[in-house]
């Protein structure tokens, strides 16, 4: 007998302890949205106040203890631990996206909840139910199963409800309901037929904290998920602006080469297509894309510049390796930077030469020029762009960029992307 009552304590001081921390994390829970929270902070204060309840009511003296305080501390279990029920069912309701004041399973929750309430004050001043001897022991009466009724009912109603819209749930969430509603049912099954060990009240408390850590890291995933996608809008609107004044002087090169040489207007025309083309399709693209189409979109916006520069702008391809994908609108914009930024009229011509290679652990494309040297002080334009290329291939490929000025003068940007194997490591 001994043994039992210091292990039930020792239950009992565990679900409390639990039930704790659960109310803590569900306090500082940065990434839940506030009603979430609010739900959460619920369910967990009135789980401490019921571990913590049966906690107490363990400590209480077996012989000549008082019995004032038995019969109001299993009351005050009694009445938390059922409690938690109208609010899940509630909270189920909300995360299913339906209304709480009209729905039918709110008004059978209540409903039942009032019943069990009603029998357990009853209980207070009957022996029908439960009593405590003059001497604090504990005895049964002929109607306990009665007052659990009403519980099995109300863990059956959620349970249906569930069931009823479980298409309106993400996959997480059913679990987290069921994990909640089925344990303690399970525990209290057995307990009501072997009552010696505490199984609901631990059984309540790790199956509420598992529901909790499974949201949080839900809620957590879909914040991430949302600042990405803004981030991931933020970025497109600033890399893949074209320049006006490219377009415009693209379009007098066109004119005036039209009467000077037809042959290479044509051409240039084609090549100036082919990268209009080219970053449209770029704009609508969600994934990562073949090294070779952002090769071509390379290739086509280099020939334009060269057609408009003539012998001030070289360019050197040395491309073995272009079995990888990059996010779009990742090359060409680092190209087009080197262009606009390295390009001195006055000056000598610029070369520009652009490399990939196959790695250990994925790909690497090198973009070198020897015109302007990279200031790292400057944080404004042109560098704008080369941030959102860098947060990109972040988020799309855990990739990385780095950019240093040459010993030689000029500006040298490596993007390094992991292989997809390596990808998928990061990730998890």
């Amino acid at each position: 007998m001994e043994m039992s009552i210091s292990v039930n304590i020792c239950i009992a001081g565990a679900a409390a302890a639990i039930s704790v921390i659960g109310l803590i994390l569900s306090l500082s829970a940065r990434y839940t949205k506030q009603i979430y929270k609010k739900y959460l902070v619920s369910i967990f204060s009135m789980l401490t106040a019921y571990t913590v309840s049966n906690l107490a009511l363990w400590n209480i003296p077996g012989e000549n203890g008082n019995v004032f305080l038995s019969y109001l501390f299993l009351f005050c279990e009694s009445l938390f631990s059922s409690m938690i029920l109208p609010v899940l069912n509630s909270f189920l309701l909300y995360c299913a996206g339906k209304q709480r004041h009209k729905n039918p399973f709110v008004y059978i929750t209540v409903s039942l909840w009032v019943v069990y309430f009603v029998l357990l004050v009853i209980a207070q001043f009957t022996k029908w139910i439960y009593y405590y001897t003059p001497d604090n022991e504990y005895f049964r009466g002929p109607l306990y199963p009665v007052l659990l009724v009403p519980l099995v009912l109300l863990i059956a109603v959620n349970l249906f409800a569930l069931f009823m819209y479980r298409a309106q749930l993400s996959r997480r969430y059913r679990i987290a309901f069921t994990v909640y509603f089925l344990v303690p049912l399970l525990c209290m099954v057995v307990q009501m037929f072997y009552s010696q060990v505490l199984m609901a009240v631990l059984g309540s408390a790790v199956s509420a904290l598992i529901m909790l850590l499974i949201i949080i890291m839900d809620q957590m995933d879909k914040q991430v998920a949302q600042a990405r996608e803004i981030a991931m809008q933020k970025a497109s609107i600033n890399v893949l602006q074209m320049r006006p004044h490219f377009i415009y002087n693209t379009m007098m090169s066109i004119y005036y080469l039209c009467k000077q040489d037809s042959d290479k207007a044509q051409q240039v025309t084609l090549d100036f297509t082919s990268y209009l083309r080219k970053n449209f399709t770029a704009i609508v693209s969600e994934n990562a894309i073949p090294f070779r189409d952002e090769l071509e979109h390379t290739r086509a916006y280099l020939a334009v510049e060269q057609a408009q520069h003539e012998d001030g702008l070289f360019v050197e391809f040395d491309t073995p390796h272009t079995q990888f994908r990059l996010p779009p609108l990742t090359l060409q914009p680092l190209v087009e930077n080197a262009v606009k930024h390295g390009m001195n009229p006055d000056g000598d011509p610029l070369h520009i030469s652009v490399k990939t290679r196959q790695t250990k652990g994925g790909s690497e494309i090198i973009v070198e020029n020897d015109g302007a040297s990279y200031d790292p002080a400057d944080d404004n334009e042109p560098h704008i762009a080369l941030n959102n290329i860098r947060q990109r291939l972040e988020m799309m490929c855990k990739g990385t960029l780095e950019i240093a000025p040459r010993e030689e003068g000029g500006t040298s940007v490596k993007v390094t992307i992991p292989s997809e194997k390596r990808q998928s490591r990061k990730s998890t």
